[in-house]
């Protein structure tokens, strides 16, 4: 019961990190047992699991102590992402989740993808279309869209493009209601206790009504053009 409700709760609340996860987990059932999994920019490597049945290696551009940062999964390669250290065409699939934000070159991180997936190879890739900074001073990018992935995979040889909105409109304005409400919180407003009226009547509203209320219409945004980012499968070309 605690866990379904936990379910709900990510799907209304934190729809983001929960639809990004289900499609992760969709496209991870479709891949053969055996499998060489590389999953780029890994941290935590919270979708080692779905990979178990896979020869799953992660990659990141550090190891962390999981004494100071607990949870922190155990990195194969440390490694910059456009040089990693593994051999040409040696890959079956590429993992690769919001990371190229926080990528000085994006674009010749592209390139080291191209060169490790062997021909016929899944590359699985999310990064945020809009995004408030985090992770600094290591954000350098934002705005991904369909037309820079459409370029850049296709110049480095990836075909079957496939890219789908990770919700609409009324879904992303669901999210920015609770950080609207969070930001309010007289923790962290400037102005301290004079906050708390406000708060305690933006809170409920804000933080938990409009976002469920969001999720119930989003069906209505057919364009889907404002979207907190994407999800991209393509396919290494054989050539």
């Amino acid at each position: 019961m605690r866990k379904r409700i936990r379910s709900v709760a990510r799907q209304y609340l934190a729809f983001n990190q929960h639809s990004r996860d289900l499609w992760i987990a969709d496209q991870a059932r479709a891949i053969p047992a055996g499998s060489k999994v590389l999953d780029v920019g890994a941290g935590t490597c919270p979708y080692r699991e779905l990979f178990r049945h896979c020869d799953y290696k992660s990659q990141d551009a550090c190891q962390l102590d999981e004494r100071i940062h607990p949870g922190y999964g155990v990195i194969d390669f440390v490694s910059d992402i456009c040089r990693i250290p593994v051999e040409n065409a040696s890959y079956d699939v590429i993992v690769c989740t919001e990371v190229l934000e926080h990528v000085p070159e994006p674009i010749r991180a592209v390139e080291e993808f191209s060169r490790i997936l062997k021909p016929g190879g899944q590359l699985l890739l999310t990064a945020p279309l809009g995004s408030g900074l985090h992770q600094l001073p290591f954000h350098y990018y934002g705005g991904y869209t369909p037309g820079w992935y459409n370029h850049f995979l296709s110049r480095y040889g990836f075909s079957d493009i496939e890219i789908s909105p990770n919700g609409g409109f009324f879904e992303h304005f669901g999210q920015e209601s609770q950080r609207f409400a969070l930001l309010l919180s007289p923790r962290r407003a400037s102005a301290g206790r004079l906050y708390w009226p406000l708060w305690a009547v933006a809170t409920p509203v804000f933080g938990y009504l409009m976002p469920v209320l969001c999720a119930a219409i989003s069906r209505a945004d057919t364009g889907r053009e404002f979207t907190v980012g994407y999800l991209v499968k393509a396919t290494k070309s054989a050539g």
